[in-house]
């Protein structure tokens, strides 16, 4: 039996279905966008120089339109493509502003000690999230989120340990409200510190949760910052994958307390998360860009739109970060997890520290 083909307009319908439901959200954060960038300019007729960057100014602005509303469900798919896509497509287009010198200047101390922090914070941050009786799987989403790349960490290990979606729901939470303070103070502690940029960047890049977030925290401290800051914070993501795999194997371990006293709970079976969560596309596309400035692939004219571009991109995309922060949840979770979100960051950013300054990067 002959298929009848489709007519065109009946494939373009859905493509046309799909643009119209990012429509509003993407066009909120563009406006966060426009209105940050106008802020930033004024800024700089004003007193000469930016204060407050625009990245910053969108999460503020974001942050502070989400505090007194709430985007409907017509808003939601915008804001999100705005914080996922784009923000991947921006750190594809920011592998091209990363020099070979600054790859070198990392050197193998610096990528052991990526490594090492991460399963040394993990480890840490498990310990204080037991000690202020949180169950096994919370402390595991705790110490993830904190250790490897917030939500993304959270979302992966998830379903490789079974864990509650309160649980999980909680999690995120903390680390989108806690993510937006950390790239508001750590410039002024990197100042405060006297660090260069390269120590800057390292640093930013091991502590902040998300690469946006990064990206924010390093650029008051200049591009070197930004490089370093970008790179060891991908490298600290691909550690992802290896965490994940060690979890796989322990999770008939991570049992919560009832387990412990030898209460039946039923849970599904733990799930390992697809390759692509593990490594995501968008590192593979920011080492590829490396390797294409390095090869002399890119026309140095391209350098600068492509930087330009980048810029813009991750602007909107920490204008969709603000405006999935809600500050109201981080208070239904309780003290304990308060307690452990915290003192993890801080036990993160001790070890980060230590380890900068032992590599003296410049």
């Amino acid at each position: 039996m002959a298929t009848v083909p489709l007519p065109a307009a009946a494939i373009r319908r859905p493509r046309t279905a799909r643009i119209e439901r990012i429509v509003p959200g993407l066009a909120l954060c563009l406006g966060v966008t426009g209105v940050a960038f106008a802020l930033a300019g004024i800024e700089q007729r004003l007193f000469g120089e930016v204060w407050l960057e625009a990245l910053v100014l969108a999460i503020l602005i974001g942050t502070a339109i989400r505090s007194i509303w709430t985007p409907p469900a017509r808003w939601l798919p915008g804001i999100d493509f705005s914080a996922k896509l784009l923000l991947e497509i921006a750190v594809v287009l920011l592998g091209a502003s990363v020099s070979a010198a600054t790859i070198l200047a990392a050197g193998p101390a610096l990528l052991i000690g990526i490594a090492a922090t991460v399963f040394v914070a993990i480890g840490a941050s498990f310990a204080i999230g037991r000690l202020l009786g949180l169950p096994r799987r919370m402390a595991t989403l705790v110490a993830c989120g904190n250790s490897i790349c917030g939500n993304s960490a959270i979302a992966a290990v998830a379903p490789v340990i079974s864990a509650d979606s309160d649980d999980v729901a909680a999690a995120i939470a903390f680390t989108a409200v806690l993510g937006v303070g950390v790239v508001l103070g750590l410039p002024l502690l990197g100042l405060g510190l006297h660090m260069g940029g390269l120590q800057y960047g390292a640093f930013a890049g091991l502590t902040v949760y998300a690469v946006p977030q990064v990206i924010a925290a390093a650029t008051p401290m200049g591009a070197a910052a930004i490089q370093m800051g970008t790179l060891v914070k991908l490298v600290r993501v691909l550690m992802l994958g290896p965490v994940c795999l060690i979890l796989s194997l322990l999770a008939p371990r991570l049992c919560e307390d009832s387990c412990d006293a030898g209460a039946p709970v039923s849970r599904p079976h733990p799930a390992r998360p697809p390759i692509h969560h593990l490594v995501p596309w968008f590192i593979l596309g920011f080492l590829g860009m490396i390797a294409a400035r390095s090869l002399g692939l890119i026309p140095q004219a391209a350098l600068a739109p492509m930087a330009g571009a980048a810029t813009l991109l991750t602007v909107v995309s920490m204008a969709a970060l603000g405006l999935g922060v809600d500050v109201r949840t981080v208070a239904k979770a309780g003290g304990r997890v308060t307690a452990a979100v915290v003192l993890s960051l801080l036990v993160l950013g001790a070890i980060s520290f230590a380890l900068v300054t032992v590599l003296h990067l410049g």
